[in-house]
């Protein structure tokens, strides 16, 4: 048996951690309107109370998201137009990362999943529903 020594390679960061701090300064300072904030919170709130954007939702979420989606959805808004080159957050960035922040979020009742309903189902249910400013 070969006494094999592995020497561990060393990796440049390519990013310094004073760069990600920046970023992460960068992307909550990024302007949302109150319109904008007003429906990403309608959003949220549709996923606890469907029945009041649509009768096609009821008896479809057992549990919807919590507060801590609507930090999350704001945070991950900001990011995405931050992304873009963008210093305003659209209706269009809240859509855009609606169902990564929403998917895991829901419960669905046992009939919507008997009828083959997803989360992703009822987040673009709840897309189409809830009024963009």
């Amino acid at each position: 048996m070969q006494n094999v020594r592995h020497e561990k390679e060393v990796v440049a960061p390519l990013v310094s951690r004073e760069d990600v701090t920046m970023a992460r300064q960068d992307v909550l300072n990024i302007y949302m309107a109150e319109k904008v904030e007003t429906y990403l919170l309608q959003l949220v709130l549709a996923t606890r109370n469907p029945e009041r954007y649509g009768k096609s939702l009821t008896g479809s979420i057992a549990y919807g998201a919590s507060p801590r989606a609507t930090l999350s959805l704001d945070r991950c808004a900001r990011a995405h137009a931050w992304l873009a080159g963008r210093d305003f957050v659209s209706p269009e960035d809240v859509q855009a990362v609606a169902h990564d922040v929403l998917r895991h979020r829901l419960l669905l009742t046992f009939e919507a999943e008997a009828d083959g309903m997803t989360a992703n189902h009822i987040i673009d249910e709840l897309l189409a529903l809830v009024a963009v400013p």
